[in-house]
């Protein structure tokens, strides 16, 4: 019996979709995203024991069903070779989020990063993240 770990590393090779996704995924997608960024690869019974932590209303049934979605849209690819698929993000979690924020930043601020990094500082950072923001940019300053 593969481990699967071993079926991850197949992910490339076996019944992989594309990289690209075709659409942005939900809130929900998302959380299911965390996962198999946080922990790797996973099995559809693996990917709802890890969400029904936080889920307890959640069922498998309806988690298999959003990966198999996911899979079909191009946002997971997906080992076949075994009895139980392995599933995994088809994006790194940063590639993914960037695309996003630069999605969000061009409709919400007109395409101005500095436009949104002004609305977030005003109302949504702690004074200790101000901080460590602030010791951030002086980083990149040079000498």
């Amino acid at each position: 019996m593969r481990t699967i770990k071993n079926s991850a590393t197949e992910l490339a090779t076996s019944h992989a979709r594309p990289v690209q996704a075709s659409r942005k995924p939900t809130a929900a997608e998302l959380a299911l995203l965390r996962v198999l960024w946080r922990d790797g690869p996973a099995t559809a019974k693996q990917v709802f024991e890890r969400v029904q932590a936080d889920r307890p209303e959640i069922n498998q049934a309806t988690v298999l069903r959003q990966l198999q979605i996911m899979h079909t849209d191009g946002l997971l690819s997906r080992d076949e070779s075994a009895r139980s698929h392995v599933y995994a993000a088809a994006q790194p979690q940063e590639k993914l989020q960037t695309n996003l924020l630069k999605d969000f930043i061009q409709r919400a601020f007109s395409g101005s990063g500095k436009e949104l990094i002004m609305a977030a500082l005003k109302e949504h950072v702690s004074e200790e993240d101000r901080a460590e923001i602030q010791a951030f940019l002086h980083e990149d300053k040079p000498s």
